[in-house]
């Protein structure tokens, strides 16, 4: 009956413990996939001096953005240190369902637009026209209250003067006619790295449970043992004359 009793309850800690591990990694596995997350793209956008760029960015899955606040700046542009007064401006910025104007860096007035008949489908492209090489760098597009880990992206724009040259006068764009390109053709790099980071703590929180509750699972056989079977030692030692 002992026995019996001492295996039921090591078999009742074993599933207890194996049952707090499958819940742990599916409660993270479920939080991943339900997370929104702000996409850009991995390759950079090369275009000639003159053409009309579209910096690509949108969120995944689908995400109504219309009444939050969407930033794109450019983030090696810092405010003057000198400078108590400086503030970090725009190269556009949606605030309130409209565009802010003036918080916008002046050599981007109006040549930056959204695609605002999009933001209910979670896409957050910027329209540069006209680009120069002066336009070249690092673009980044950012959600603040987005209730995400990721709720940037960063988008390389690159001007050469030897790219050819792309005409925009005989087939005018129009936001409507411009769609983000699809995730599966595009390189999302923030989002690969972060999706990567996020399995790799996963499979490491999984490891170290599991290791735990196997040493626990041992140390308590072997307490076991102990307690049935007293020490040898102890028996062998010559009983006084």
């Amino acid at each position: 009956m002992i026995l019996h009793s001492s295996h039921f309850k090591e078999s009742s800690y074993t599933f207890s413990l194996w049952t707090l591990m499958l819940c742990s990694a599916f409660a993270l596995r479920t939080h991943v996939q339900g997370e929104v997350l702000v996409i850009g793209s991995g390759l950079p956008i090369i275009a000639a001096p003159g053409d009309d760029v579209i910096l690509p960015c949108h969120l995944e899955p689908l995400f109504d953005v219309r009444g939050l606040t969407v930033e794109w700046s450019q983030p090696d542009l810092k405010p003057d240190p000198s400078d108590r007064l400086s503030r970090v401006e725009y190269v556009h910025l949606y605030r309130d369902r409209k565009e802010v104007p003036d918080m916008k860096l002046a050599s981007y007035f109006r040549r930056t637009e959204l695609f605002m008949d999009d933001l209910k489908h979670g896409n957050i492209s910027l329209k540069i026209l006209n680009v120069s090489e002066e336009d070249s760098g690092r673009y980044r597009c950012f959600i603040p209250k987005l209730r995400s880990r990721v709720k940037a992206a960063i988008v390389q724009l690159v001007v050469d003067p030897n790219f050819t040259k792309t005409s925009t006068t005989e087939t005018p764009l129009h936001p409507r006619n411009l769609q983000t390109p699809d995730p599966q053709d595009e390189i999302a790099g923030n989002a690969g790295r972060s999706r990567v980071s996020v399995v790799v703590v996963v499979i490491v929180f999984i490891s170290v449970v599991a290791f735990a509750a196997f040493a626990a699972y041992f140390s308590q056989r072997f307490c076991l043992k102990q307690s049935k079977h007293p020490d040898n030692e102890t028996q062998k030692q010559p009983l006084p004359v």
